[in-house]
């Protein structure tokens, strides 16, 4: 049935092939602890006590709580699954809580300081060097997702009309508007790339030395390597350039439903934790300027 599921989520559901993966791990994990503490490895057995008892033994290997939920919720996805096709007549899940995390604020980098990095880095009039650019600037300009960046595809670029068109989180597409001198950037990096690389396999738009897909490391090491001139941050991950964005819009007065869109986001719950980032400095802003503060 695992194997069903896995098809149901990743065709029906449209699950990214990450999530299908994660989910696929956590079942093998579970399974595995029922056999190692219970004597059976099939799923369909599990029961509240069999749940609570992997729980426990998580938080014991020291699983951050964050972690335990996520493996939590892949479990109540399966067996909900189960219910609707009727080969289990109970939850196991039903009764099982989340764990209390900490709400952490997404990093992002200092408006001034990140533009500032971005203007005056000099990058090799190459390939590669127009390449790294445009990762920043994409990743920076539009607010795009690791995966949306490496998925990109040629023809989604409309320089006439200064917007790219991505498939994000569950085949949805969305159309991003990009600025003149981001547009800029994309026509040197593309004539660099026909000129070293000549016509390649593929359509992508960033590609790696041999023309071929970028993959998530590639990247990684690009943001990596730009994002150490950075005082404002500790993270420095692509993610960190997508929270940023976002900041970045709504400190200066963007509509929280407009950032939404952009971000590609499903509901607003997901975008209003940016404003928080605006209230701290703005909380900040006063104690440093107010008489009375």
């Amino acid at each position: 049935m695992v194997d069903s599921f896995l098809k149901y989520i990743s065709y029906e559901k449209r699950y990214s092939q990450h999530t299908v993966t994660s989910y696929h791990r956590d079942l093998n994990q579970f399974s595995e602890f029922l056999n190692h503490k219970f004597n059976t490895g099939n799923l369909q057995e599990s029961t509240q006590l069999m749940v609570r008892s992997w729980v426990l033994s998580l938080m014991d290997d020291g699983i951050s709580p964050k972690s335990v939920n996520r493996k939590i919720a892949s479990l109540r996805s399966y067996f909900k699954f189960l219910l609707r096709r009727e080969v289990i007549e109970k939850d196991p899940t039903a009764r099982v809580k989340l764990l209390k995390t900490q709400k952490q604020l997404p990093s992002f980098a200092d408006e001034t300081e990140i533009v500032d990095l971005l203007d005056r880095s000099e990058f090799p009039d190459d390939f590669e060097g127009w390449r790294r650019k445009l990762i920043m600037e994409l990743l920076y300009g539009t607010g795009i997702r690791l995966s949306e960046l490496i998925g990109l595809k040629e023809p989604n670029v409309n320089l006439n009309e200064g917007t790219i068109k991505v498939l994000g989180k569950r085949n949805k597409e969305r159309i991003i508007p990009i600025s003149v001198s981001l547009q800029e950037v994309i026509k040197s990096y593309q004539t660099c790339k026909k000129s070293e690389l000549g016509i390649v396999q593929n359509d992508c738009l960033i590609v790696n030395n041999t023309g071929e897909e970028a993959y998530p490391m590639m990247i990684y090491r690009e943001v990596k390597r730009f994002l150490n001139d950075l005082s404002s941050v500790d993270k420095r991950s692509p993610h960190v350039l997508r929270h940023t964005f976002a900041t970045h819009l709504l400190n200066k007065g963007a509509d929280l439903n407009a950032v939404k869109d952009l971000l590609g986001h499903t509901s607003l719950a997901a975008t209003q934790v940016y404003t928080h980032n605006s209230l701290e400095k703005l909380k900040s802003t006063f104690d440093q300027a107010h008489p009375k503060a």
